[in-house]
């Protein structure tokens, strides 16, 4: 499969989830889920804004890069992983970088390096 149609597909798939956990609104207190697309620089994030009752709610859910044509997943909040949903849709793990861990740590990670 050629770069660009990886990429794409890529971005496919990162959008997919991200739109997934955006459409799931927290159970306490007045919190919007906000998707943010940057397709022409391949940034993808959710990030949670909002009020749970005076305590001020404001976070970054997922952060997901595309550099060349590996995902790099610089922050995941989420219970299952990224990763292996990622995984699980057919992604190579030495195609995902779990850039949240040092890099001397990745080599223990099972996926790509960087």
């Amino acid at each position: 499969m050629a770069d660009m149609e990886k990429v794409e597909k890529y971005r496919t798939y990162i959008e997919n989830i991200i739109n997934e956990y955006g459409n799931v609104k927290p159970s306490y207190g007045d919190v919007e889920m906000q998707i943010l697309f940057d397709r022409e620089r391949n940034h993808f994030q959710l990030n949670s804004v909002g009020w749970n009752q005076d305590q001020r709610i404001r976070g970054c859910l997922l952060h997901i890069d595309l550099k060349g044509s590996k995902i790099w997943i610089q922050h995941d909040g989420t219970e299952i992983g990224i990763a292996n949903e990622l995984a699980d849709l057919g992604v190579p793990k030495e195609d995902i970088v779990l850039a949240f861990h040092a890099p001397y740590k990745r080599q223990y990670t099972g996926f790509a390096v960087a």
